[in-house]
């Protein structure tokens, strides 16, 4: 089973602008229903591969995208 992770955030809009900012930093990423074992105050949450979790994390805090976790799933 693949491992990945997921970046949760609190408004829609945050996760369009967070699969924007990801996907012009050259991360694969996708908007996903929110899985349910995980709260959040939006349904969307930001997938990505597990190994880019680092790259995630720097490109959202650098374009001051507000988050509220990161999870690893899979």
């Amino acid at each position: 089973m693949a491992v990945y992770g997921v970046v949760l955030v609190h408004t829609t809009a945050a996760a369009m602008r967070g699969e924007a900012v990801l996907t012009r930093a050259g991360l694969t990423v996708k908007l996903i229903p929110v899985p349910r074992n995980l709260s959040s105050d939006c349904g969307l949450a930001i997938r990505f591969a597990s190994d880019d979790r680092e790259q995630v994390l720097a490109a959202l805090a650098r374009e001051r995208v507000d988050i509220a976790g990161v999870h690893e799933l899979g």
